[in-house]
């Protein structure tokens, strides 16, 4: 994504329907780009649907949790591993280095459940890639485990 927003704007944007499926073929995968589609193996038409079930878990993310709506972006990718089927995944980076946060990642055929959250546990920490931060198959828990702050 080449003009990155930060999350609290994106989110402004994606609620006034700003990256909502577009008439044309090419203005469509234009505004997914613009969404933050960085990477994709699907189907360029299934990419707006895409945004929207992911945009719909970003949109319920608050300030005074576990991510910086300020000074963070999103940004989406869908991914083909060599070995088992496509899985999308969105990641909260860094707006001035780029230096990804989290990865929330969908649906993974190699994890234990249906929402792993894959990170720092803080700006400061070093990304973890051992153990997910966090696992669920609820939509509501991941996003209650997102807006409460981290323990000390």
């Amino acid at each position: 994504m080449k003009d990155r927003i930060s999350i609290k704007e994106w989110i402004d944007k994606f609620l006034s329907g700003e990256f909502d499926k577009k008439d044309s073929f090419s203005e469509d995968i234009k505004t997914q780009i613009q969404a933050g589609w960085y990477d994709w193996f699907c189907k360029d038409s299934s990419l707006a649907a895409k945004t929207k079930k992911m945009g719909n878990i970003v949109r319920q993310i608050k300030s005074g949790g576990k991510v910086n709506l300020d000074n963070w972006y999103v940004w989406f990718k869908n991914n083909c591993p060599l070995n088992g089927p496509l899985y999308d995944d969105f990641r909260f980076a860094k707006l001035d280095t780029g230096d990804v946060q989290m990865t929330i990642q969908i649906n993974c055929c190699w994890n234990k459940h249906r929402y792993s959250v894959w990170g720092r546990r803080g700006e400061d920490k070093e990304f973890e890639h051992e153990n997910p931060l966090f696992e669920t198959d609820s939509l509501k828990d991941l996003v209650k485990w997102f807006n409460e702050p981290w323990e000390n």
